[in-house]
């Protein structure tokens, strides 16, 4: 269960899923290019799907069938995810003079309509519902539908409320996401699909990006923990049972200057792992998790940004100095105190991460996904004087004559 990893091995393992659900995704998404809501309604094969939008009534009631104290909580979260996500959102227009005669700048625009996944197979996610919610509405996105597989936990319908979302619908996995991107009787297609979701939803998302945009793959969860010979064992085996938790694919590795920590590590996960509540998930995820040892942390640093994880844990005497060499990581938590689960729930950044090494060239879910720009060029006769000579020529050399003719001509 607990054991050494072969790096290299581990990471293709990592990729190994996505290609497995490959048939199962097209064959999915063809249904639901032809059939529609009936695909949806064919699909739904442990509910029996009859309405699919949920109603306003509907909305309401939820609140009455969640404690006080979790719809207290939920708009604590949503609070302070709206004031860190607030600190991103761009200008709606800036302009800046260049020189005399030219102004550039640029005009920030929200995306008109997106749609959000909200997973709930396993376990319900209501704080993937404000994650995925709050950006969107901080943006100024106008039309926010959100699909969740059904029947939905009352506490998602009371998030996705909180969070401002315009619509809601029971689907969950691949079709849900093929219902968002190409469209059914019942559900609009949307601009932009982001959220986390299991590998047949994050290969839907990927399979479909020529209809739709998405924000980047986002499977099963991820730790990396690095950690020296101060780090306490006890603390590590439960952030990576935290994050066992979700999946049985998730994944968790343990990147070390300490043989012998490793070791402590190996017995605590053993011993909490028999006591936990999701026992089997856990121990099916277990399967995929182990550790590395190291020489040092500058080769931790450099295993780390290989992983390039979805959650990465600095647990060592001197965090700010493996934190400035880390390049590749979706969330970044140091320190002993810092628990990946304060960033899944209340800290106020956003735990929708990319999965699967992905962190290389993707970022995590912000506003600025919700947003696209254009740039803005205001130009005077003072300011055509200063670049005309350069385009009529640039533009002549490309023998791109019309090209050069439209400066002459308001030259002239």
């Amino acid at each position: 269960m607990w054991k050494a990893l072969d790096i290299e091995a581990w990471l293709a393992g990592r990729q190994s899923s996505l290609e497995e659900a490959r048939g199962s995704v097209l064959e999915i998404i063809d249904q639901v290019r032809t059939e529609g809501d009936v695909a949806l309604r064919k699909l739904s094969r442990h509910y029996r799907l009859e309405e699919i939008a949920i109603s306003d009534e509907e909305r309401e009631a939820a609140y009455e069938q969640v404690d006080a104290k979790i719809i207290e909580s939920l708009i604590e979260a949503e609070a302070r995810i709206t004031q860190f996500h607030e600190l991103q959102r761009p200008k709606d227009l800036w302009l800046q003079e260049m020189e005399r005669g030219i102004i550039l700048g640029v005009k920030t625009t929200p995306l008109r309509r997106v749609g959000l996944y909200v997973p709930g197979g396993r376990a319900p996610y209501p704080s993937s519902a404000l994650m995925c919610a709050i950006p969107a509405r901080v943006a100024g996105v106008k039309e926010i539908c959100a699909c969740s597989p059904p029947p939905i936990n009352p506490m998602t319908l009371v998030a996705l409320d909180i969070a401002g979302v315009t619509e809601i619908y029971r689907s969950g996995g691949a079709q849900a996401i093929a219902a968002m991107a190409l469209g059914t009787e019942t559900i609009p297609p949307v601009q932009k699909i982001v959220g986390p979701g299991n590998v047949y939803v994050t290969l839907a998302k990927m399979l479909l990006r020529e209809a739709v945009e998405i924000d980047f793959p986002a499977g099963p969860s991820e730790i990396a923990i690095i950690a020296d010979g101060t780090a306490d064992s006890r603390i590590i085996a439960h952030d990576i049972l935290a994050q066992a938790e979700h999946d049985p694919h998730a994944a968790c590795i343990l990147i070390t200057t300490e043989k012998s920590l490793a070791v402590k590590v190996g017995k605590e996960v053993a011993a909490l792992a028999e006591r936990a509540e999701r026992r089997e998930i856990i121990m099916q995820a277990l399967e995929n998790c182990g550790y590395i040892v190291v020489q040092d942390l500058e080769e931790a640093t450099d295993v780390s940004d290989e992983v390039a994880p979805e959650h990465l844990s600095i647990q060592v005497s001197d965090p700010l100095a493996v934190l400035n060499r880390i390049q590749n990581a979706g969330a970044i938590f140091v320190g002993r105190n810092a628990a990946v689960a304060c960033g899944d729930y209340a800290v106020g950044t956003n735990h929708v991460l990319p999965t699967a090494g992905y962190a290389k060239t993707y970022s995590g879910l912000d506003v600025r996904h919700f947003c696209k720009t254009s740039s803005v060029q205001v130009i005077d006769r003072k300011g055509l004087e200063a670049i005309g000579d350069v385009v009529e020529t640039l533009a002549e050399a490309e023998g791109l004559f019309a090209h050069a003719n439209s400066v002459k001509a308001r030259r002239e």
